[in-house]
């Protein structure tokens, strides 16, 4: 059970918000208190995972108490829950470690919302107690998302065309292949074929070597870039 301290000196909002938290399965209000000072004082004794938290009070205002968790390092995480909406109130939020922020007047959607993400979150650490991988880090507790291809292709490429070529240089390793090997492997026309690498020459992930034939013809030859063929997933 997640424990929350609700502090918030408006009586009729702080009882609204601890019915709102225990419609939530998994979280239990442990105390309502109506100032910073309070809540100190249940810091102090009480065991609590999680504050839900007004700015405008009397006395101290909120980031005093966020300022107070970050200095003692107290194992408690925050969430704002205010009508401050300046900038400065927010950016000095943000710092002190708060981990989400809602301004009222907020929906019980969005309450609920903050609340799932924050058990998921718990939920995820309590069984991965050692190590865990970057992609792992931004989905589960970051909430990045995979960032997608922002590259557009040049007019009349398409991105089915290029990862069918893209494969067939990545059998091709580190060998030199002309437009012809690759229009007879893939079953593309010469034409299309020699648009596609002169694409990837100018992205840097061919380089072109000029040999001469028996009869004197220069022919141009292909080779991977290793070092740049990073610069193709932009574009897949």
């Amino acid at each position: 059970m997640i424990k929350v301290l609700i502090v918030e000196d408006d009586p009729m909002v702080a009882e609204l918000n601890r019915r709102y938290v225990e419609s939530v399965d998994g979280f239990q209000v442990l105390k309502v208190v109506q100032s910073v000072d309070d809540a100190k004082e249940v810091l102090k004794t009480d065991k609590l995972d999680l504050i839900l938290l007004d700015v405008f009070m009397p006395g101290d205002n909120g980031l005093t108490l966020l300022l107070y968790i970050r200095e003692l390092g107290l194992s408690v995480d925050v969430i704002l829950i205010t009508a401050a909406s300046d900038i400065e109130t927010i950016q000095s939020a943000l710092r002190f470690g708060t981990i989400d922020y809602l301004i009222k007047p907020f929906t019980f959607a969005r309450l609920k919302e903050a609340l799932l993400s924050y058990k998921q979150k718990l939920e995820f650490l309590e069984f991965h107690p050692h190590q865990i991988n970057q992609q792992e880090l931004d989905e589960r507790l970051l909430q990045k998302e995979r960032m997608q291809p922002t590259h557009e292709l040049p007019k009349g490429l398409t991105k089915h065309t290029l990862n069918l070529i893209w494969a067939e240089l990545q059998a091709i390793g580190e060998n030199e292949f002309s437009t012809n090997d690759i229009a007879k492997s893939t079953g593309i026309s010469r034409v299309s074929i020699r648009k596609y690498l002169n694409f990837l020459e100018e992205i840097g992930v061919l380089e072109t070597r000029v040999s001469y034939g028996t009869i004197g013809r220069p022919i141009s030859q292909y080779i991977l870039n290793e070092q740049n063929s990073i610069a193709i997933s932009d574009y897949l």
